[in-house]
């Protein structure tokens, strides 16, 4: 793991299990506060899936280009969230957003998260979005028709296991109601910009 200077400029962190519905409460977000907010675009070494662009979902580097910039340092943090599959943050995308004065606002897994909030301590808000229950987790999961079943029955283990560090962030956004969830975001958010 490497680290950036000391820059006063403040990040926002939005984690949950898959499913939880944070990436759709961060797009909103990021339209209605488009002033304040940029997301920080993740690298992954997997392969994009139907729909995702490069540069706008993630920056799809493939495992060998993961590995090379984890030994170049590249990175605020990373992850190995599954087998070969690896996610992380690139020091070069913090200071793009830094330079626009814009807070960050990542969308990363729990223990990416995690690992942020201990990197930036008080310039960083923590928020958890919490599923109304597994089983609505499940479904919404398996909505979506984009994973296998042996990859639905992986998140649904590692669910539980994310869904019991959520004492450890600064918040726990409930998303039981998609609509409030999001007002609830943005008051949070504001406050900490603000603060």
């Amino acid at each position: 793991m490497s680290s950036l200077g000391s820059n006063d400029e403040k990040v926002i962190v939005f984690s949950a299990p898959s499913g939880a519905g944070k990436t759709t409460i961060v797009h909103a977000l990021l339209k209605e506060l488009s002033n304040r907010l940029s997301f920080s675009v993740s690298a992954c070494s997997r392969a994009p899936r139907e729909n995702e662009i490069d540069g706008q979902d993630y920056h799809f580097i493939g495992l060998q280009g993961f590995n090379d910039k984890i030994e170049n340092q590249q990175f605020i943090e990373w992850e190995e969230v599954y087998k070969d599959h690896y996610y992380g943050t690139l020091n070069s995308e913090l200071t793009r957003i830094w330079n626009e004065n814009k807070t960050v606002v990542f969308d990363v897994d729990v223990i990416g998260g995690l690992n942020l909030k201990e990197n930036f301590g008080e310039r960083a808000l923590s928020i958890f979005v919490m599923p109304p229950s597994i089983d609505t987790l499940e479904t919404r999961l398996r909505n979506r028709e984009t994973e296998t079943e042996d990859r639905i029955q992986q998140r649904m283990g590692k669910a539980a296991e994310e869904i019991a560090l959520a004492s450890k962030f600064d918040v726990i956004l409930m998303n039981d109601n998609l609509k409030n969830a999001i007002v609830e975001a943005k008051r949070i958010v504001n406050q900490f910009i603000e603060s």
